[in-house]
């Protein structure tokens, strides 16, 4: 393993440290890296109205968006689960539209998969499928 992917995914772990997920027990961490070696972390936030919640993968996405990233080139996503853990359909809108890209870095305890943005959401929708304002 590269010594950037170990210190991307010891970020991600500790994100997921910082999880709200009362209600549904899953911790999920998520680091985004940039094209200026910045690094945006996110862990998903739960609450009692469920669809309210907000997913680690976009919590690091705004955080990174909102403190002016540059061009994201990886995003590490962390779980427990059995399996690594693929992103849902809403971080995978989110992730196509501000980092179409980048390189997906999924892992748990065991084992680790590598993914394109590109490769998640295939015909993907975006601003070039709407009118010219």
């Amino acid at each position: 393993m590269a010594d950037d992917d170990a210190s991307l995914l010891e970020a991600a772990w500790e994100a997921r440290e910082r999880a709200v997920c009362s209600f549904s027990h899953f911790k999920v961490g998520a680091v985004l890296l940039d094209d200026a070696g910045r690094r945006f972390t996110g862990a998903n936030v739960e609450n009692a109205s469920y669809n309210l919640g907000l997913c680690a993968e976009r919590v690091a996405l705004y955080h990174a968006l909102t403190h002016g990233v540059g061009t994201i080139e990886r995003v590490v996503i962390v779980t427990e689960a059995a399996e690594p853990t693929y992103p849902c359909g809403a971080c995978r809108q989110a992730l196509w539209e501000f980092a179409p890209g980048a390189e997906v870095l999924l892992a748990n305890r065991h084992d680790q998969r590598r993914i394109r943005v590109s490769e998640l959401l295939p015909h993907a929708f975006d601003a070039s499928a709407l009118p010219d304002p």
